[in-house]
C-alpha cells in the first residue's frame, strides 16, 4: 500500500515524484515503457518559455511563469543542463509588429520580467544572422534551453535514491476504487498495486487512465511536430531562441541553439493519425525548412544529422487540466500538458502536492533530502580531475564516441543505479554516445557490445529503445 501512485514517467511525472521524494510519503512511479522520458519528453523543443504566450488568467500562464523561475535552482539541485539564453519573437511586417506588441502586453500581465520591444538595429546587435526582412522583435531575456531527457532522468534518479519505488514495463490495464484506496492492475493481472491516491501524469494516454476508474471528463488528441537537428557546425548561428509570430496552430517554427551546441529547427503542427504516430514526412519537414530560412537565411540544411517527430497532448479544453477528478475522489489529473508543459512542469509538481494535501494526504517534509551526485560529470572535469578518475578506473580513459568525446566509463556508469539504461537509445539519452555527426555509425556497435557485456545479455537482445525494438537483425548463432 502506497500513499501515492504516480502514473507516467515523463517530465511531469518526474517533477512530481521529485517533489514527493522530499516528503514523508511512500510513493510508486508507474511507467508502461522500459525507461523514463519515452514519450513527449524525448521529442520536443527543449525550451524554457518565458511566459508571454499563454492567455492571461489561465493556469497555463501562471504555471509557465512560475516554472520558468524555478529552472535555475532546480538544475543546480538535480544536475541537468540548462541555460538562460533568452528568446526573440521576430516581426516581418506591420501586422507582426502588432502581434509582438500584444505579446508584450500579455507577458507583462502574466508577470514576465525583462520584456522589451526592440527595433531592427538592436535585433541585429543581438542576432547578426536574423532574417533580412525582420523589422523588429520582442526580447524575452528569461527564456532558456534545457536537456529535457537529462532533466527527467536526473529528477527520477534523485527521487529513487530517496526511496521512491520505480515500476517500469508496467502498463496500467485496470483501476478499481474502494472507499479508502485504489487498486491498480498491471499488465492485465500480472501484478497489482494499491495506493491511497493516484496522480495521473500519463501524457497522451491521460484520458484513458481517467476513464478506467471514472467518467469521461476530458479527451486527449495528439498533435505532431517535426524537427531538424543540425550539426554543431550550425550551432553558433544564433545564441537566442528565435520565434516567428505565433498563429492558431502554435508558436510557429523556431530556430534555437541546444544546450549541447547543436542547432534545432521546428516544429510544424499537424494532426497525428493515432497516439503512436511519430513518423516524419517529406512535406512536413520541407515546410519546417522553408519557414526557418526566413528566420535565419544562412542555415545550411546539408548539415542536418537527424529528423524526428514528437506528439503533444492537446485536450478538449484550452487550458491545462490540473485538478482532482470530478467523479473520483483521490484521483488527481495532470493532463492536457501541451507546450509550455516542459517549462511549467516544476510548478505543476508543486500544484500536485497542494492538491494532494487538499485531498486529505498529510504533507510533512522529511528531516533531510541531501543526496550525492547521481552521475560523474566527466566532460565537465578539469584535466587534473580526469587523470585522477582514470587512474582509479581506466575505462574512463577509453573514448568510445569520438563525436561527443564519451568514454567507456561513462557508458558503464549509465547502465547502473536505480534508473540504469536498458537500451542503446537509453544510454544515448544519459551520456550522449550516438548524438554527434555520425549518429552512432562508428560508436553504436561498441556501445551494444558494452551493454551486452555489462547487462549479461546477447548483443541481439539489446533493444534499440523500447521493448520490441532491435539493433541487430538476421540469423543469430546462440553459441556466440
Amino acid at each position: 500500500m502506497y500513499d501515492v501512485a504516480v502514473i507516467g514517467a515523463g517530465i511531469v511525472g518526474a517533477c512530481t515524484v521529485y517533489e514527493l521524494s522530499k516528503l514523508d510519503l511512500s510513493v510508486c512511479l508507474i511507467e508502461r515503457e522500459n525507461d523514463a522520458a519515452s514519450g513527449a519528453t524525448k521529442a520536443n523543443s527543449a525550451l524554457v518559455h518565458a511566459g508571454f504566450d499563454p492567455e492571461e488568467g489561465t493556469i497555463m500562464a501562471r504555471l509557465n511563469v512560475e516554472g520558468c523561475r524555478l529552472f535555475g535552482e532546480l538544475s543546480k539541485e538535480a544536475g541537468f543542463p540548462y541555460k538562460m539564453n533568452g528568446a526573440l519573437v521576430l516581426a516581418f511586417s506591420a501586422d507582426d509588429l502588432q502581434t509582438v506588441e500584444r505579446l508584450y502586453i500579455r507577458g507583462i500581465a502574466n508577470g514576465v520580467s525583462g520584456l522589451r520591444m526592440i527595433d531592427r538595429d538592436e535585433l541585429l546587435r543581438l542576432e547578426p544572422n536574423a532574417g533580412a526582412s525582420a523589422i523588429g522583435a520582442l526580447h524575452a531575456p528569461t527564456a532558456g534551453i534545457v536537456g529535457p531527457w537529462e532533466m527527467c532522468l536526473a529528477l527520477i534518479e534523485k527521487a529513487a535514491n530517496r526511496g521512491i519505488t520505480l515500476r517500469f514495463r508496467s502498463a496500467v490495464t485496470r483501476i478499481s476504487k474502494t472507499d479508502d484506496f485504489f487498486e491498480i492492475e498491471i499488465n492485465k493481472g500480472e501484478s497489482r498495486i494499491q495506493a491511497k491516491r493516484i496522480i495521473n501524469a500519463a501524457g497522451i494516454h491521460a484520458d484513458e487512465i481517467m476513464e478506467m476508474v471514472g467518467e469521461k471528463e476530458f479527451s486527449i488528441t495528439p498533435r505532431k511536430g517535426q524537427y531538424y537537428v543540425l550539426n554543431k557546425s550550425q550551432g553558433k548561428l544564433v545564441t537566442h531562441t528565435l520565434f516567428q509570430c505565433p498563429s492558431e496552430k502554435g508558436k510557429g517554427i523556431m530556430v534555437t541553439p541546444t544546450v549541447h551546441g547543436n542547432l534545432l529547427v521546428g516544429p510544424d503542427s499537424g494532426q497525428a493519425n493515432d497516439k503512436e504516430d511519430k513518423a516524419t514526412s517529406r512535406e512536413g519537414l520541407e515546410l519546417v525548412r522553408a519557414s526557418a530560412l526566413r528566420t535565419v537565411e544562412s542555415i545550411d540544411f546539408r548539415d542536418s544529422i537527424r529528423n524526428y517527430a514528437g506528439l503533444r497532448a492537446y485536450s478538449d479544453r484550452k487550458d491545462f487540466i490540473i485538478e482532482e477528478s470530478r467523479s473520483v475522489k483521490g484521483l488527481i489529473n495532470l493532463a492536457g500538458i501541451k507546450s509550455p508543459g516542459l517549462t511549467a512542469a516544476p510548478a505543476i509538481a508543486l500544484e500536485a502536492v497542494r492538491l494532494l494535501e487538499a485531498s486529505g494526504i498529510t504533507v510533512v517534509l522529511k528531516a533531510s533530502t541531501m543526496d550525492p551526485d547521481v552521475r560523474t560529470a566527466f566532460n565537465e572535469m578539469s584535466d587534473e580531475e580526469k587523470q585522477v578518475i582514470i587512474s582509479n578506473d581506466p575505462a574512463y580513459g577509453r573514448v568510445i564516441c569520438r563525436c561527443e568525446g564519451i568514454t567507456e566509463g561513462e557508458i558503464i556508469e549509465s547502465l547502473k543505479g536505480p534508473l540504469g539504461a536498458v537500451s542503446l537509445d537509453g544510454v544515448k539519452r544519459r551520456v550522449r554516445p550516438g548524438s554527434g555527426r555520425c549518429q552512432g555509425g562508428f560508436c553504436g556497435p561498441k556501445v551494444i557490445e558494452i551493454i551486452s557485456r555489462e547487462l549479461g545479455i546477447k548483443p541481439w537482445e539489446v533493444p534499440l529503445d523500447l521493448e520490441g525494438s532491435y539493433c541487430l537483425e538476421g540469423e543469430q548463432d546462440d553459441g556466440l
